[in-house]
């Protein structure tokens, strides 16, 4: 099958959802972004038959650039993530309004489509033109549409470019180095490569500058709370729920195989980092007064985690790491989702003007309290699944990685259900509170019955993905 027909739906929905028209916008990128993912779920059924799912085509002559997209078990994943996503996030938009409604929704598919692009790109110059092509949309939705007063969003969202544009062009040099010796930026000839130890260190380095900045790994964080926080809410979780598992996926897909021995050298410093991100995001949320920016420090935790697991360089953590990146997509978007739903009745973020909220909700305060759990892998919810096994991969390192990147659990249990108690409880506000409605409440209902069902039996999306990290680690492993 084509696998290019994706990205077609995709753009194609952009430039009509542009073309409908503000008042036809938003259903018009709900009906294309079902269609993106009835697809993937029939490229799905394609790879499951055994049948190929690629594209490739001669793009550029000189230098050789291919237009060569490719789909195992992990890019299927990813684009499962993507795909199931898109449409939660604009239907969960629905009762917001917005200036231009389409533009901002064609942008929101356009970005849809850059990251399907960036996760099927198999040469590494197109992957790199789509991982720059998702900056471009999500610059201007937290630009034109975010929170807060204008000035305060372009000096986040000027920083969040520079900084992200910056680290992506240390990739492209290594890119055009690889270039010079393989002659071909398609991801097999990349990988033959017989790179020296020095070389490696150096393409590692610039690889890891890009991702570190996406993900965010510490130090390179500091754009992303003020970004979050001054997003609009659909921004921050596409944001947080997709865009930056560009940078996990490219750490197993594009680093590890290509610099494998810089990444078994220098394994312990990268594993710390993860880590050190895991204990400083949660101490940092546990002092936030605003609940967005309390959930994007949350979300920082919960991704070092995820890159730790990365560089276990074990079939365990890397599995263990997809599983997490799926489960924290769902997770996040439904917090995110949470907090926009009390905004819309209050006008506030900050925590202090929140509270007795259960008493007024019922529904809502239990919906809040399951994903609450769910961020703090209570077990039968995914992400227990996902964070599980990425410290079981951790603890055949170091135990005591497996015992630090376990402080997630913890500290997360922590300042999440004090940040419920504070939300949720306590004296009833004088604002009423209304209950969910019927676009809220389906939002958040699909999000939690996707959240029970892979707690409880992530056995397809193990098997989906498995055979792919096994390939990478075989790849990893070939000099020892």
């Amino acid at each position: 099958m084509n696998v290019s027909l994706l990205l077609i739906i995709l753009l194609v929905g952009a430039v009509a959802t542009y073309l409908a028209g503000n008042k036809l916008a938003s259903k018009v990128a709900l009906l294309f972004s079902l269609a993106s993912l009835g697809c993937t779920v029939v490229l799905l059924n394609h790879f499951n038959l055994g049948q190929n799912i690629s594209f490739i085509s001669q793009w550029i002559t000189q230098p050789k650039v291919s237009f060569a997209l490719q789909a195992d078990g992990l890019a299927i994943a990813m684009l499962l993530l993507t795909t199931a996503l898109t449409p939660i996030i604009i239907y969960a938009s629905f009762a917001n309004t917005y200036k231009n409604a389409k533009a901002f929704y064609a942008l929101v598919l356009f970005m849809a489509f850059a990251m399907c692009g960036t996760f099927l790109a198999s040469d590494g110059l197109l992957y790199y033109i789509f991982w720059e092509l998702a900056l471009i949309p999500i610059y201007f939705i937290a630009l034109i549409w975010g929170n807060a007063d204008l000035e305060e969003r372009r000096k986040a969202v000027v920083k969040f470019f520079i900084y992200t544009l910056a680290g992506s062009l240390f990739m492209l040099v290594a890119f055009v180095y690889m270039y010079q010796k393989a002659g071909s930026f398609l991801i097999q000839d990349l990988y033959a490569l017989d790179l020296s130890a020095t070389e490696q260190l150096w393409i590692f380095l610039a690889f890891f500058l890009a991702y570190a900045i996406k993900i965010p790994i510490i130090p390179f964080h500091t754009w992303q709370a003020n970004v979050y926080q001054k997003a609009p809410t659909v921004g921050t979780m596409l944001l947080s729920g997709i865009m930056l598992k560009m940078g996990l996926y490219s750490i197993i897909r594009w680093q590890l195989p290509i610099a494998p021995l810089a990444a078994k050298e220098y394994q312990t410093i990268f594993i710390s980092l993860g880590i050190a991100g895991v204990i400083y995001g949660s101490i940092v949320a546990l002092r936030q007064k605003d609940l967005k920016k309390l959930l994007a420090y949350s979300s920082l935790a919960h991704v070092g985690l995820i890159a730790a697991g990365t560089y276990a360089l074990n079939l365990d953590g890397l599995r263990g790491a997809v599983l997490q990146m799926i489960a924290h997509g769902f997770v996040v978007v439904g917090l995110f989702f949470i907090a926009e739903i009390i905004f819309r009745r209050y006008q506030t973020n900050v925590i202090s003007e929140m509270g007795g909220i259960r008493s007024q909700a019922t529904g809502f305060a239990s919906l809040f309290l399951i994903l609450v759990l769910a961020s703090v892998a209570l077990p039968t919810t995914f992400n227990f699944v996902g964070e599980f096994m990425v410290l079981y991969g951790l603890s055949q390192i170091n135990i005591w990685f497996a015992l630090l990147g376990g402080t997630t659990i913890i500290l997360g249990a922590y300042y999440m259900l004090k940040m419920y108690q504070y939300v949720m409880l306590g004296e009833t506000n004088t604002k009423k509170f209304a209950e969910v409605s019927v676009n809220e409440a389906v939002t958040l209902v699909i999000i939690v019955a996707v959240l029970f069902f892979f707690g409880m039996y992530p056995k397809p999306i193990t098997d989906l993905i498995t055979p792919s990290l096994e390939n990478i680690i075989t790849q990893i492993n070939r000099i020892n």
